[in-house]
């Protein structure tokens, strides 16, 4: 990854975009630390620190909601609005012929998506306001404050959704995935100056944070070796005779990836796990919320394997949206391709759905294992990990893709063994 770096540094236009792309990111993480005014700071980091949701949403604005900043929501309604569009877009015919008219029916979705985002946005921030109280507001008999502080924090939304739009179409990478992979990063001091304080104060032995550490390192090399995964099915396209030219015959595959829905169904799952929580913690003293603490809050026995099945049942679900058995087999046919033993048409499409779910089982059992590990960590270690498997998988991914990229534009350049 480094060698790719240096390699891509050397040709004038990529690092331009390098640049370009490291430019947004620290506007991005300045824009962080800027505090939205009229905003009682100390009051809301008490309150991110003692309920688990404000800590999740912490994490993926790299911090900025304990501080209460500008760019305090995150990516977090833009995500959501990309996940309810990838839904609708399955369930109403209208978006999915839209999806299928190629740059101008995804630029039509990408507008929807963006206003989509904003609306949440808006209804996320209207949310934790009053979530937290008129103690979050410093002067609360002051109506105006409470639509600065919202109007704030939906403008700061949207203007994490113009950064990353503008790294993916002038920078490297995927701008989105390259601004939560910064966010996450960006906790990790924090989290080792927790550990080093732990173990200062006797807490934490020494060795189980080294044990930890090793575990952590083997989960990242998991995460690599199950993202690069893939099963490729052998395709031959039929010859044709044209006259006196003679096309096609040529031997091909289709790769299909052992993680093909990636980390949707970790945050699908996250998604629904959180909500018990978020409906009880506006009522702390009721019987529901004492006994979802107790036996299904986070770190119980429950709520991992309630964790773990959904990530299942998602796994399933979202490999269906990102490869259609059903779609690749019509277009085999069409294009005078077929699967070596394998008839075309419906045998096809049986046959590519068979070995889905197998490599679908294999792929949402490792993410099951892997959502367990901040569960372990914080056992062993007593301090709140930074790397839960979504995290991780991110942070893995988001460097894979990135690296592929560079990659991808200087073979484009015919820089002869530039690679090797």
């Amino acid at each position: 990854m480094f060698k790719t770096i240096a390699n891509a540094w050397k040709i004038p236009d990529i690092r331009q975009k390098i640049l370009f792309t490291l430019l947004m990111l620290l506007i991005y993480r300045i824009g962080a630390f800027i505090p939205v005014p009229g905003t009682n700071i100390d009051f809301i980091q008490q309150q991110v620190a003692n309920y688990d949701v404000l800590e999740f949403m912490n994490l993926f604005s790299g911090g900025a909601l304990g501080n209460m900043t500008i760019f305090a929501l995150g990516i977090v309604p833009y995500i959501n609005a990309s996940i309810i569009m990838n839904l609708l877009t399955v369930a109403i015919p209208k978006l999915e012929r839209m999806a299928k008219e190629g740059d101008d029916g995804r630029k039509k979705i990408a507008s929807i998506t963006r206003y989509l985002g904003v609306i949440l946005g808006l209804v996320q921030a209207i949310g934790i306001l009053f979530g937290l109280g008129s103690q979050a507001v410093q002067n609360p008999d002051n109506p105006f404050d409470y639509v600065t502080i919202i109007v704030c924090l939906t403008a700061g939304t949207a203007l994490i959704m113009w950064i990353g739009e503008r790294i993916t179409e002038k920078g490297i990478g995927n701008g989105i995935s390259l601004l939560i992979f910064i966010s996450i990063i960006s906790g990790v001091p924090g989290m080792l100056r927790s550990i080093g304080q732990a173990v200062e104060a006797g807490t934490t032995s020494f060795w189980s944070v080294v044990i930890v550490a090793g575990l952590a390192f083997i989960i990242i090399l998991g995460i690599t070796f199950v993202d690069l995964g893939e099963r490729r099915i052998p395709v031959q396209y039929a010859k044709r005779v044209v006259g006196r030219k003679m096309y096609g015959g040529q031997s091909t595959h289709i790769p299909m990836k052992v993680n093909q829905s990636g980390v949707m169904p970790l945050i699908f799952a996250i998604t629904i796990l959180m909500l018990p929580g978020m409906i009880g913690q506006f009522w702390p003293e009721s019987g529901f919320y004492i006994w979802y603490q107790q036996y299904a809050g986070p770190g119980t026995a429950l709520y991992v394997i309630i964790y773990a099945l959904l990530i299942l049942f998602f796994s399933y679900f979202y490999s269906q949206i990102a490869f259609n058995p059903i779609d690749v087999s019509k277009n085999l046919q069409q294009n005078g391709g077929f699967i070596p033993g394998i008839r075309p048409g419906k045998p096809t499409s049986d046959y590519l759905a068979k070995i889905l779910s197998r490599i679908t089982l294999f792929g949402a059992l490792f993410l099951a294992i892997v959502a367990a590990v901040p569960t372990f960590f914080t056992y062993v270690t007593g301090v709140t990990s930074v790397f839960g498997a979504t995290s991780l998988l991110i942070m893995v991914s988001v460097a894979l893709e990135t690296t592929k990229q560079l990659e991808a534009q200087m073979m484009m350049r015919h820089y002869k063994g530039f690679l090797n």
